[in-house]
């Protein structure tokens, strides 16, 4: 998700939510594993009202005597049914409550039905008038707008509250379906983009349903639909990994010729980030982008852009589009590499972050990456860790510094390692094996936490760096350098929040030359016999307390 730069994120989402993605799991939802989804949905753009059904197939891991599945109250639930997996097995028609934004499910027969190791079906119909979003993609929901003829112009965007806004899922972000097939239903002068892979639209009537099928693991708040009357820019791409796949842009009539400059610039994204982290991950569905009447979101192969092709609103333009970037850099960093829990929110918002710096490195050279790089260190509040060890909710972690914190701590990494190692470093973060860069069966999607990226980075660079992920993301506060020239001495000493040592290195310019000072233990010495000019971090590497 985009967030604006140097402003808080409380200016755009409010902390208290009626949903919250992630909130703690009842034993009923803890018990089994989704295996996939097979979703329906039927949207009348008039009543701004949708009617589906939902089965999800999933492995019962734990004994249990009912199921749980969320789902907002706006919708109301007409029938649920559980079956096992096994063809021509019989359904039980379960009894369920709906409330408080959970389907709870039990009924006579189900617990002999539900075998721990063995797979089961749920089927659930529903319906209603789904969340209208207020301030979407922030706080979201359906944006039900229009096109400039008035035509229809809908879209998702549930991140922060869950999709199941707007369908029956187990909303949980460790837990995603291998495989999901999509069909959406609306009238046939419209068309849907969706997750995966185009398989059909079929015409009945009056209306046109749109078949997709996402062949990877998918985040649940990551599928989306998008409504209007496309057209579309398409081309095939060759990837890194040398296999071929579909790039396209469903894009508004009116704006055709603004989508194609747009679409230039999405390719040759592709191609930068693709050097950067590896292969797109998605190279067996397609790469998807939808112009949508909110600003933007990384819907995992159908990126949502809204950025009305302003190119960069907030600063130097270096001739690329930061909003289509950032969101793109999601399809490695959220939607391939999935934080297990939302307290590591940081790897989605913080390397799609660091991307835009590093892609406009690519594009425009250091002095680029330098100018985007400090333009992110006014968001920061420093008020709670980056990345807490305890469970959080979406909306619990979500603040200025998962974004822009988040880059600097990468930055600052980068300046530790040297850019030999902290590349590899980061390629291996994306893909840990490298063969996995090859697959594109989605073997390579998984959950990751703040240790196993540190334990990465050490492996990589070979260096220790509890004290590195202790003092900048378990805690909030930023270390302080302080600085003394004594005579022809300058000497360097490190102060931390938690009195942990800090060995960070220390650049210094030195009247015409640059000296790394190594800081063991966290204090360092520089001599300076002839009492040259001296000037601390020059480059502005190091993530610290400023001063004044």
């Amino acid at each position: 998700m985009i967030i604006a730069l140097g402003l808080a994120a409380a200016a755009f989402f409010p902390q208290e939510t009626e949903q919250d993605s992630g909130r703690p799991m009842p034993p009923e939802e803890a018990c089994y594993d989704v295996v996939s989804y097979g979703l329906e949905v039927e949207v009348d753009p008039k009543a701004r009202a949708i009617e589906g059904r939902v089965r999800m197939l999933a492995r019962l891991m734990q004994p249990t005597t009912g199921l749980v599945l969320d789902l907002d109250d706006r919708l109301k639930v007409r029938a649920v049914s559980v079956s096992a997996s096994e063809e021509g097995a019989r359904a039980v028609a379960a009894t369920f409550r709906h409330e408080a934004g959970r389907i709870d499910i039990s009924g006579a027969g189900l617990e002999a039905l539900l075998v721990p190791g063995e797979l089961f079906e749920v089927d659930v119909t529903y319906g209603g008038k789904p969340r209208e979003a207020p301030n979407p993609p922030w706080d979201g929901g359906f944006t039900w707008s229009k096109t400039k003829d008035g035509s229809p112009w809908i879209a998702t965007s549930n991140q922060m509250q869950g999709a199941d806004l707007w369908w029956p899922c187990k909303d949980q972000p460790d837990d995603e379906p291998q495989t999901m097939s999509i069909a959406v239903t609306v009238p046939k002068s419209l068309v849907c983009a969706s997750n995966g892979r185009f398989v059909a639209a079929e015409t009945k009537g009056g209306r046109t349903t749109w078949q997709w099928s996402v062949t990877t693991p998918i985040n649940a708040y990551g599928v989306a639909l998008n409504i209007s009357p496309y057209e579309t820019i398409s081309r095939d791409y060759t990837s890194v990994a040398g296999d071929t796949f579909p790039v396209t842009y469903w894009v508004l009539p009116e704006n055709l010729d603004k989508g194609k400059v747009l679409f230039e610039d999405i390719m040759k994204q592709m191609r930068g980030l693709e050097e950067l982290f590896g292969p797109y991950p998605f190279r067996g569905d397609k790469y998807g982008v939808a112009e949508t009447p909110h600003l933007g979101m990384e819907h995992q192969t159908i990126i949502a852009y809204g950025n009305q092709y302003r190119g960069n609103p907030w600063g130097n333009d270096h001739g690329l589009d930061y909003l289509h970037l950032h969101e793109f850099a999601h399809e490695w960093w959220a939607n391939l590499v999935t934080a297990k829990n939302w307290n590591d929110f940081w790897i989605h918002e913080g390397f799609a972050t660091y991307a835009e710096a590093l892609y406009t490195e690519k594009v425009a050279g250091k002095a680029g990456y330098f100018d985007v790089i400090r333009s992110k260190r006014d968001g920061m509040a420093n008020r709670i860790p980056v990345a807490p060890r305890e469970p959080r909710t979406a909306s619990e972690m979500y603040s200025g510094d998962i974004y822009n914190k988040g880059a600097w701590i990468l930055h600052t990494m980068r300046f530790l390692f040297g850019d030999e190692t902290f590349f590899r470093a980061l390629r291996r973060m994306a893909y840990p094996d490298p063969a996995l860069e090859k697959t594109t069966d989605g073997s390579a999607c998984r959950f990751a936490t703040t240790d196993e990226i540190r334990s990465i980075a050490e492996e990589v660079s070979g260096r220790e760096l509890e004290w590195f992920f202790e003092i900048y993301l378990r805690q909030p506060h930023l270390p302080k350098l302080v600085t003394e020239e004594k005579g022809r001495e300058l000497r360097l000493r490190w102060e931390t929040p938690t009195d942990v040592p800090f060995p960070m290195p220390v650049e210094v310019q030195v009247g015409e030359e640059r000296v790394r000072v190594e800081m063991p233990g966290g204090r360092g010495v520089l001599a300076n016999p002839r009492k040259a000019r001296i000037q601390i971090d020059p480059d502005q590497w190091l993530l610290k307390e400023e001063e004044g």
